[in-house]
C-alpha cells in the first residue's frame, strides 16, 4: 500500500517494500530509443536486473509468444506504429489474462484511462514520470500478483 508523506511524496508500505525487484523479469516495449534507454536505466537503478526489450508491439507479442514464461510484468508504451500498446494488451488478454501489464503513456485523459482499464491493464503511468513513481507503481503490481517475494 502507498501512502503520501508531506515531505517526501510517495512512500512504499512494508508489504510492497519486501519485494525483491531483482527477482522480477520485465519486458519493456517502447519504440523510442531515448525513452527505452531511460526507462531501462530507471529499472536498473531500482534493482530490476532481468529486462527484455522490444521496439514495437508486434516484436513484443512475438517475444511473449515464444517466451511468456520468461516475463513477470510487461511495461508498454501506448503510442507505437503498426501495433499500439492498447492493441497489444487486447491481443494479450484474449490469449493470456494473467500477465501483469503496465501502460506507459502521455494520455492522461479520462477516456484513455477507462479504455485501458476496460482492456485489462494492471497499471498506468503518465509520461514524464520519475524513477520513484515507476518503482511505486511496479511494487504495487508485484505485490498484487505476488511477484519478487
Amino acid at each position: 500500500m502507498l501512502t503520501i508523506d508531506q515531505n517526501d511524496g510517495l512512500k512504499v508500505s512494508h508489504s510492497s517494500a519486501s519485494i525483491k525487484m531483482s527477482k522480477v523479469k520485465i519486458l519493456l516495449i517502447e519504440d523510442q530509443d531515448e525513452a527505452r534507454v531511460m526507462i531501462r536505466q530507471m529499472l536498473l537503478e531500482i534493482g530490476v536486473t532481468q529486462i527484455f526489450e522490444a521496439v514495437s508491439g508486434r516484436e513484443g507479442m512475438g517475444f511473449l509468444d515464444m517466451a511468456d514464461d520468461m516475463v513477470d510484468v510487461v511495461l508498454c508504451d501506448w503510442n507505437m506504429p503498426s501495433m499500439s500498446g492498447l492493441e497489444l494488451l487486447q491481443q494479450l488478454r484474449s490469449v493470456q489474462n494473467g500477465l501483469p501489464f503496465m501502460m506507459i503513456t502521455g494520455r492522461g485523459d479520462r477516456a484513455s484511462v477507462f479504455e485501458a482499464k476496460g482492456a485489462g491493464v494492471d497499471g498506468y503511468i503518465l509520461k514524464p514520470f520519475s524513477m520513484r513513481q515507476l518503482e511505486a507503481k511496479l511494487r504495487i503490481i508485484c505485490a498484487r500478483h505476488e511477484l519478487g517475494l
